[in-house]
């Protein structure tokens, strides 16, 4: 069994609104292990983007907090740290890649002191030194040292993202949290950030949360992944585990609606309904209202994981 870097247990956050509190993540365990990425897959709202903000420390309360559980990191429980304790983990043991490049960065300077910027506040270096190293860094991610003093309405969505990735691997993190990098770019950027990616993990050893909804992407970089749906772990497992022997009927319909080139479909075939209102969750198993396989014990009760095998979980009472 390889080491893990990270252990969630029992994590729940919700966030408290004038006429209801919302239900985004619960009571969640997840396991990283050093070296490896982790793919944390789901449609928009599920929970995914909130556990990550759970990871940093960066949950705004209020109206958002972490309602229960632990997160360690390396030995220590994250949601003990104090503020001080953690801005030191931020960015440099732990770094974050935000959905968005352009809005990620600061329009009124220049890229490369965004990135000397983390090394300075984080390493006990010169200013000319920073400098150096993120000219270094810069070059990692295919970008001329040279551009150093350009600004980012200098660059396109796919320069900036990898200057986002500069910025996030500048301190050689032991854990990256990349928040769906390729959303905002076309397939040739996408494909070309995926494999620098796969290389600056594999030279720099580094562990890796992947959140998307890409299951593409999934397969090319993940070793494990975990399915999310209205705030729970509904299946987790390696890529084999999700990808030959997907069980649960939300992660099927995940692949079902995606184009095969190899099958002569008319029409793809769509999770009907919507994620249920946070604030107001079922009861019982939360994709109950969508599911075609439903029965009345779905609906009645919580259910709780069901272990296939040694490293494969499903949360469906079909297999209890």
């Amino acid at each position: 069994m390889s080491e893990k870097i990270l252990e969630i247990r029992d994590l729940t956050i919700q966030y408290k609104t004038r006429k209801s509190i919302v239900e985004a993540v619960n009571h969640i365990d997840l396991d990283v292990e050093k070296g490896k990425t982790l793919g944390l897959v789901g449609e928009t709202g599920a929970g995914k983007t909130t556990t990550a903000l759970g990871i940093m420390q960066l949950i705004p309360d209020p109206p958002g907090k972490i309602a229960s559980g632990e997160i360690i990191f390396e030995g220590q429980n994250l949601i003990k740290c104090a503020k001080q304790d953690m801005r030191k983990i931020r960015g440099k043991q732990i770094s974050m890649i935000f959905q968005d490049p352009m809005t990620a960065l600061n329009p009124i300077m220049t890229v490369g002191e965004q990135i000397a910027e983390v090394i300075h506040l984080h390493e006990k270096i010169s200013t000319h030194e920073a400098e150096e190293k993120a000219k270094q860094m810069l070059e990692k991610v295919g970008i001329p040292g040279e551009r150093y003093s350009e600004y980012p309405h200098q660059f396109s969505g796919g320069m900036k993202q990898r200057v986002v990735i500069a910025i996030a691997l500048a301190c050689n993190p032991s854990l990256l949290i990349a928040d769906e990098p390729t959303t905002a770019l076309d397939v040739t950027i996408q494909a070309q950030v995926i494999d620098m990616m796969n290389k600056l993990k594999a030279d720099l050893g580094t562990s890796m949360i992947l959140i998307t909804h890409d299951l593409g992407v999934v397969a090319e970089i993940c070793d494990n992944v975990a399915i999310m749906y209205a705030g729970e772990i509904v299946e987790s497992g390696t890529v084999e585990d999700i990808f030959n022997h997907a069980t649960h009927p939300y992660t099927l319909g995940l692949f079902g609606s995606i184009p095969d080139l190899d099958e002569d479909k008319d029409r793809l075939q769509p999770i009907m309904g919507l994620m249920p209102d946070p604030s107001n969750l079922p009861k019982g198993c939360k994709f109950a209202p969508r599911c075609p396989h439903k029965t009345a014990a779905c609906e009645a009760e919580a259910i709780k994981n069901y272990k296939m095998s040694e490293t494969h979980c499903v949360r469906c009472l079909l297999y209890h």
